[in-house]
């Protein structure tokens, strides 16, 4: 059983950073693509970024040139670094494993105040 657990939400100002952070136990992280998702309130899930097991990224156009997302496989983690962050940002974050994915963390909240 895989768990996921992410850390680094919290309230910024517009234009602020974040760094999020999503650690998974077990053995097959190097193995699988992993996700960042985000739910804002009354809004569908989106997806946010994802990265393969080689390190290839792919952004939502509505985060490309501000979001970045890295994978360590030595650690298990899975880092959303978040720049210029806009009041439409705020959500719950979620991270998430698999191409369609299988496992999911319980999600950090990330508040941008105008």
């Amino acid at each position: 059983q895989v768990q996921l657990v992410e850390s680094g939400g919290g309230l910024v100002q517009a234009g602020g950073s974040l760094r999020l952070s999503c650690a998974a136990s077990g053995n097959i992280f190097r193995l699988n693509t992993m996700g960042w998702y985000r739910q804002a309130p009354g809004k569908q899930r989106e997806l946010v970024a994802t990265i393969t097991s080689g390190g290839s990224a792919n952004y939502a156009d509505s985060v490309k040139g501000r979001f970045t997302i890295s994978r360590d496989n030595a650690k298990n983690t899975v880092y959303l670094q978040m720049n210029s962050l806009k009041p439409e940002d705020t959500a719950v974050y979620l991270c998430a494993m698999g191409r369609s994915p299988g496992y999911w963390g319980q999600g950090t909240q990330v508040t941008v105040s105008s």
